[in-house]
């Protein structure tokens, strides 16, 4: 196994977007494609991260970027404002992660017929953002995702199959947004699929998450279990 990593520039319109792939040359072929949607602070080492572990379990890893290329947050004031713009505008969102998508397709290694997404916080709902526009891929994952709804998709239907981590003491996502959502995703047609976690707090797979003030602590057993539950169902959407 040899896990190759780099970084690939895209656009979307005029905005130069810069994304973090990794792969394990040692497999012949075209793979399955998982995308990875960042969380408020724009593609970071977390991401890449996560790309490369997905790199070892055989996928072309795909780490998306929102911002632009270059755009971190250092704080929670800088993260909030460079969340908020695709907060307020989510068929601007939703363009960016076409663009992501339309990306990777191009990818030499690429199974363009096997091909899902994932995210983290922000991320999460990038996820579902992708799977409300009716994109055909075969499923999307949120890691204690924001669950807000877009406005500008109010009958969305999707073809994507979906599964929700969630944590039940998230202080970000009330229990009305998670029955909210489960409405939602019926009414869309979904095959769907929500687990949530007790005493767990947003960020839960996240190592560094530490202010139980704000709401984001790590938590090391649903961080285990949501990730076997993310193998079992990319094994399950690409057989």
């Amino acid at each position: 196994m040899a896990i190759v990593s780099n970084t690939v520039d895209y656009l979307d319109g005029e905005t130069l977007l810069e994304g973090f792939f990794a792969y394990d040359d040692a497999i012949e072929g075209i793979r399955p494609v998982v995308m990875i949607h960042h969380a408020w602070a724009g593609r970071d080492e977390f991401v890449a991260g996560k790309a490369i572990r997905l790199a070892e379990l055989g996928y072309l890893a795909f780490a998306a970027d929102t911002y632009g290329k270059g755009i971190l947050g250092n704080s929670r004031e800088e993260n909030a404002e460079l969340m908020a713009p695709y907060m307020q505008d989510r068929a601007k969102l939703q363009r960016r992660l076409l663009a992501a998508l339309a990306t990777v397709k191009l990818m030499p290694w690429a199974d363009n017929g096997k091909i899902a997404a994932m995210g983290f916080c922000f991320g999460g709902l990038c996820a579902l953002d992708l799977a409300r526009t009716g994109v055909d891929i075969g499923g999307v994952i949120s890691f204690h995702g924001l669950l807000v709804p877009p406005d500008n998709l109010p009958h969305p239907q999707i073809k994507a199959r979906v599964l929700v981590l969630h944590g039940h003491d998230d202080p970000m996502v009330p229990p009305e947004q998670v029955l909210a959502l489960e409405n939602e995703l019926t009414l869309a047609g979904a095959d769907w699929q929500l687990h949530t976690y007790g005493h767990t707090m947003h960020a839960f797979t996240n190592p560094l998450a530490n202010d139980p003030d704000f709401g984001t602590v790590y938590q090391v057993t649903a961080d285990r279990r949501s990730w076997l539950v993310m193998k079992n169902f990319f094994e399950e959407i690409f057989a």
